[in-house]
């Protein structure tokens, strides 16, 4: 059979495609099956168009301060159906960029719908011809899908997801966003700035609530400023699409209040996306949602692999492109390294950004581990006084020994910093191997050494 491979890799989102290429660097005969777009839902309606709409809400927030530093602008108009034109031109650029890596690579690409019809067979429907492709390994990367709760359903016209979010060019005059994970406060960030009245609701007491409290409460801070309305810690709440508006119902301290909306965004989190594909007709078992798998992302089933978003938290792109490259060096006959998950770095690219990796101080004392606390505000860093980007904080979590048993950054540049600490948790490094590393200055990198000692009372400039 000319269809015959090493390696099938089913969904090209960042962990497909990331496996493919992986697979073939190591001599593998590889093919990957999309039927949508090629790098998946992060490249086309997730991570990157969300992270060029939130570059404009920020540049409207810079504008802000351009007298202070001498330039003398007037802000005339804001058009975010341009805002949202560009992210979905970026989208389509990089989107082509990953069918670029697969030539590259000599990944064979099936641009259809996959699949299985036995444990080494996949059929693909490509513009309505159904096409066989056999494998000795399958990693399956199929993604997932929006979750949904009784009196929480999209309908993908008023009442929308982050998928239809991001393609809205015509913004609403109101909406109210149920969920205050990462997608419910990007998107209160971009629209808000941009002049929709909005009104996040959460069941738990503070937005981002898997995040450090204090996290929390400076994004919390700054969002009160922006003139955000929060409805956080209600008991319930639930959304009713009227055909002209959307009504949010929320038990409020006991009190059931009515909201209303032109639109509603609902983002109470996701699942994997298990049906559709034939999966239940290889016998790979499920948990919860997501498909079961090993260390090495191993299902039950002898050959099939899964990884990134199917294969359960965290729902994130790097995480699910590492675990590609697990899956594919495995199949290689490889001994990869087992991702610690408690090393992934998590991140909202809301402003002040937010970024994570390893404990919150609530996990620590749950877990009643003893620890440090060093804190610093960038309010005292000066390159961030000199930079008017003084919002936020650097907060290190220290164990007994110097360990860094978890960071969390606020500020303008939270996500492009976090990097250092993952590093550091990555290679199990200690506090006196920080104080070694010589951090330049000015920078708001050198505030990231500056914490840990702080943790260990000695720092030098606060």
């Amino acid at each position: 059979m000319s269809n015959k491979f090493d390696v099938v890799v089913l969904g090209a989102g960042p962990g497909g495609y990331v496996a493919a290429i992986r697979a073939a660097q190591l001599g593998k005969k590889v093919a990957i099956i999309e039927k949508e777009h090629m790098g998946g839902v992060c490249l086309n309606k997730g991570c990157i168009p969300t992270k060029a709409v939130l570059k404009s809400a920020h540049s409207v927030h810079e504008l802000e301060d351009f007298k202070s530093l001498g330039i003398n602008v007037d802000l005339k108009s804001l058009d975010g159906t341009q805002a949202v034109k560009r992210a979905t031109g970026i989208s389509d650029k990089i989107s082509k960029g990953v069918d670029f890596l697969m030539k590259k690579n000599k990944v064979t690409v099936f641009k259809g719908h996959g699949s299985f019809t036995d444990k080494k067979t996949i059929e693909v429907e490509i513009k309505g011809k159904k096409e066989k492709v056999s494998f000795d390994k399958c990693i399956i990367a199929t993604g997932a899908k929006y979750r949904t709760f009784p009196g929480l359903e999209h309908d993908g016209k008023r009442l929308i997801g982050a998928w239809e979010a991001i393609k809205m060019e015509k913004l609403p005059k109101s909406i109210g966003i149920i969920g205050a994970g990462a997608i419910g406060v990007e998107f209160a960030y971009f629209w808000n700035a941009f002049g929709v009245d909005v009104h996040i609701f959460e069941l738990q007491k503070h937005l981002l609530p898997i995040e450090d409290e204090d996290s929390s409460k400076e994004v919390e801070k700054a969002y009160k400023k922006y003139g955000v309305k929060m409805s956080l810690g209600v008991e319930s709440v639930s959304a009713k699409n009227n055909g002209k508006d959307v009504t949010i119902t929320a038990k409020i301290k006991g009190k059931e209040e009515k909201f209303n909306f032109e639109m509603g965004l609902i983002a109470v989190g996701m699942t994997g996306v298990l049906e559709g594909f034939g999966l239940e007709k290889i016998g790979v078992k499920t948990d919860r949602g997501f498909i079961n798998v090993n260390e090495m992302y191993q299902t039950n089933v002898d050959g099939i692999y899964a990884i990134g978003d199917v294969a359960g938290p965290p729902l994130l792109a790097h995480a699910a492109s590492h675990e590609g490259v697990i899956a594919a060096e495995h199949i290689a006959g490889q001994k990869p390294h087992k991702l610690d998950k408690m090393n992934i770095a998590g991140c909202t690219y809301c402003q002040p950004q937010v970024a994570s990796v390893g404990y919150t101080e609530r996990a620590l004392k749950e877990k009643k581990i003893k620890y440090t606390v060093g804190k610093l505000p960038f309010s005292a860093n000066g390159k961030a006084v000199a930079s008017n980007e003084t919002s936020g904080f650097v907060k290190t979590l220290l164990g007994e020994h110097g360990e860094l048993l978890g960071a969390h950054i606020v500020g303008v540049h939270a996500t492009e910093l976090i990097h250092e600490y993952a590093l550091f948790r990555t290679m199990e490094g200690i506090d006196e191997e920080i104080f070694a590393t010589v951090h330049p200055h000015p920078t708001l990198g050198e505030w990231l050494a500056e914490s840990v000692m702080a943790a260990k009372n000695r720092a030098l400039n606060f």
